[in-house]
């Protein structure tokens, strides 16, 4: 063992430290994606009652937690490249065990998994599948080029869904598929996170090179890495505008619009600019998860226009604001 190894001092689970270390890994400024993920697709079957109060809260909350839960279990699989972008992470720094790591996720995830079976049981072989793509998704990011944003977000896609079936045990599988507005809901979803996925990959092109990651901006590089980006940004601005359009409402427009030009001007700002660099990509990753939340609350706020919605809403987005405003590192989103 190294001498510097021996200082190191190592949270127990219990710990302070550990909660603290371990919220870390959570990423709190992007709970907000899988959090307005599922309520996008609660937005597309509940209907606002006091009865129905603690059952729209719960799923909330498991939504919510759900990205963080996930991101710290898949951050156990890959401690070799946020060594090199990301040194400032607790597993990385090795002051918690990634055993321990990976026990609270895995526990964590059941937690938030069973209210949202007991909901509706069609959402049973959804959160197995969700178990299995996060224990998975390491694998095919670093060996499988273009499989990492497409496997991540078929996970993501899939929040939607389960937020569909929570609201009622009546929803089934056959329901989704007679149900062109969470289909389509879903392909939105999809496009738009693996947005967020591959352009954030732009932030981790050194470290994923020397780790031996095979991601697409490694292997065709930034401009490439854009263009990919635009098409996933007009899919999405298509599923949304078909969706916004069979719910009409002038709140729910105006967001939806203000989340396009937002991803437009980031896909704009990464091709343009000459100074292709990590640190610079914060910009056009960023504008990717703003528009992703822009365009799920405009979603929410069509199908549901009840003015509670809607300020819980701007609280929401506010929220996401001023967390993404206080992440540790500036050029890590």
């Amino acid at each position: 063992m190294k001498p510097s190894e021996l200082s190191i001092h190592v949270y127990s689970p219990l710990s302070l430290g550990f909660i603290r270390s371990y919220v870390t890994h959570m990423r709190p400024y992007l709970l907000f994606v899988s959090g307005i993920a599922g309520y996008a697709g609660m937005a597309l079957s509940f209907s606002v009652s006091i009865s129905e109060s603690i059952r729209l809260v719960v799923c909330l909350i498991a939504f919510f937690l759900g990205y963080g839960f996930g991101q710290a279990l898949t951050d156990c699989f890959q401690i070799d490249t946020d060594s090199i972008s990301s040194p400032y992470r607790p597993l990385v720094r090795g002051i918690v065990k990634k055993g321990h790591v990976m026990a609270i996720s895995i526990i964590g995830l059941i937690a938030i998994g069973v209210p949202l079976i007991l909901f509706n049981i069609y959402n049973l072989p959804i959160f197995l599948l969700s178990a299995l793509g996060l224990i998975t998704y390491t694998f095919f990011k670093k060996n499988v080029t273009l499989m990492g944003p497409f496997w991540n977000s078929w996970i993501v896609m899939l929040l939607p869904i389960a937020g569909y079936l929570s609201c009622s045990n009546t929803l089934s599988i056959n329901t989704i598929v007679s149900d062109t507005s969470i289909l389509v809901l879903a392909i939105m979803t999809f496009a738009s996170y693996a947005n967020f996925v591959l352009i954030g990959y732009l932030k981790d092109i050194s470290a994923d090179r020397e780790t031996g990651y095979k991601t697409f901006p490694v292997v065709y590089g930034w401009i490439k890495s854009m263009w990919m980006g635009n098409v996933n940004v007009f899919v999405s601005i298509v599923a949304g505008g078909l969706l916004i359009s069979q719910q009409y409402t002038l709140i729910g427009m105006l967001t939806f619009i203000l989340g396009s030009l937002i991803a437009i001007r980031g896909q704009i700002y990464g091709l343009l600019t000459l100074d292709r660099t990590e640190e610079n990509s914060a910009i056009p990753v960023a504008s990717t998860v703003r528009s992703f939340i822009l365009w799920h609350l405009a979603i929410i706020f069509s199908f549901q226009s009840s003015v509670a919605v809607f300020i819980s809403g701007v609280v929401f987005y506010l929220l996401f604001e001023l967390v993404i405003y206080n992440r540790p590192q500036k050029e890590q989103i």
